[in-house]
């Protein structure tokens, strides 16, 4: 059927009339940015694509001054860049609001994956005091918090100490504080990571090697929670299990990995790869590969300026890469 010309007129004029009201309507409402008022938005580096494991190292490795040169927190970060790590784990969380964290993060160019307030060691998910684990519960919130700021995806966390009681109870205790965070973390799309630790829980601290990770993998699955994992430190129990054991059992479980060296033969930490390194990196290069392991490996040794970095991601590329 035809329409008639007046009748295409009076159409054609409306469709006008609407358009332009909501063209007016969303002038009114939306102030564009023009060229002069316009601000840059900074520009944070992503890091390296196509790599399985990217290589990271502690805020608290690096070097905080020199001589009588005091570093600020963006002259620090951009040491971990000159040293060619692909991020940094923010473990100085407690020191920084999300928003000074953010800002230092966005200024020199680096990407941060992750959060850690130290304080966990002293204010701590086990204690019997219910007004500490409130503390201990807050901490862990702020973290969530800086890691959401700074774009990273968890928070690791050093769950309690075994002297705060009986291994079942302490562990419920912290288990119920930790419920309570959950939510706010996956709300952030950040994973809480539980760091294997010399604290005496989840393994026998006096006694000797080959001991498993069955009571970690145990602790992880009593969440049911896709938001709860491991950040598996490969060298703190190397004195008390074999890795290519706990990296099988662990499995999708271990989603971030601390990489540290340690002599079984001298009982103490060393460099990683050192002569006196004796952790199997072939086998946990092998054991890494066989479960599919991709994602975020953290240097936690002794640290300091661009080229003390520099030698341990070196280093870190050699356990981890051959």
């Amino acid at each position: 059927m035809k329409t008639s010309t007046h009748a295409s007129r009076s159409l054609n004029r409306r469709s006008f009339l609407t358009t332009s009201a909501a063209a007016a309507t969303f002038a009114g409402v939306v102030s564009l940015p023009t060229a002069a008022t316009a601000a840059p938005e900074p520009i944070l580096r992503p890091p390296s694509t196509g790599k399985s494991i990217l290589l990271s190292c502690k805020l608290g490795m690096i070097a905080s001054k020199a001589g009588d040169k005091q570093f600020s927190i963006v002259e620090r970060l951009q040491m971990a860049k000159e040293a060619g790590f692909d991020g940094v784990d923010f473990d100085e969380a407690g020191n920084f609001t999300p928003e000074q964290a953010s800002e230092a993060v966005m200024k020199a160019g680096i990407f941060a994956h992750n959060a850690i307030n130290h304080a966990h060691w002293g204010v701590r998910l086990t204690d019997p005091s219910a007004e500490v684990r409130a503390k201990a519960v807050s901490n862990l919130e702020h973290c969530v918090r800086v890691s959401h700021a700074i774009r990273g995806s968890g928070v690791l966390i050093v769950v309690g100490r075994g002297s705060d009681g009986p291994a079942e109870e302490i562990e419920e205790r912290c288990r119920q504080e930790i419920r309570k965070v959950i939510p706010l973390a996956a709300s952030m799309g950040q994973q809480i990571l539980f760091e294997n630790v010399w604290n005496q829980m989840m393994y026998d601290h006096d006694k000797g090697p080959e001991q498993s990770a069955d009571r970690f993998v145990k602790f992880v699955d009593s969440f049911n929670s896709a938001w709860v994992g491991m950040y598996y430190d490969i060298g703190n129990h190397w004195k008390y299990g074999q890795p290519k054991e706990w990296i099988h059992a662990f499995g999708r479980r271990a989603v971030k990995l601390d990489i540290k060296g340690f002599s079984r033969a001298k009982n103490k930490f060393v460099d990683i790869t050192s002569p006196e390194d004796d952790v199997p990196w072939g086998e946990v290069r092998k054991a890494l590969n066989e479960v599919g392991f991709t994602g975020w490996a953290t240097a936690e040794v002794g640290g300091g300026e661009t080229k003390r970095l520099t030698l341990v991601r070196e280093q870190m590329q050699r356990a981890l890469h051959g």
